[in-house]
């Protein structure tokens, strides 16, 4: 299980990214598409540390909400 971010980009795609595995980011035109985008992306991510035998990091991140 991964944490994703989802947030609206300037072009009116939704951006998603997994802060625990540096650079996996993806988008969609939906932030359904976006969701499952990221999905794939995760496992991609995953399957290619697996194959270079590279070890998986931890989803090791903490979120807080801050609203003004």
């Amino acid at each position: 299980m991964r944490q994703a971010f989802l947030h609206p980009g300037e072009d009116g795609y939704w951006i998603a990214e997994c802060p625990s595995l540096a650079g996996c980011i993806s988008q969609g035109a939906t932030r359904d598409e976006a969701i499952r985008n990221i999905r794939e992306a995760i496992e991609g991510y995953i399957a290619a540390l697996k194959e270079d035998q590279i070890e998986i990091p931890e989803d090791r991140f903490d979120s807080v909400l801050i609203a003004l």
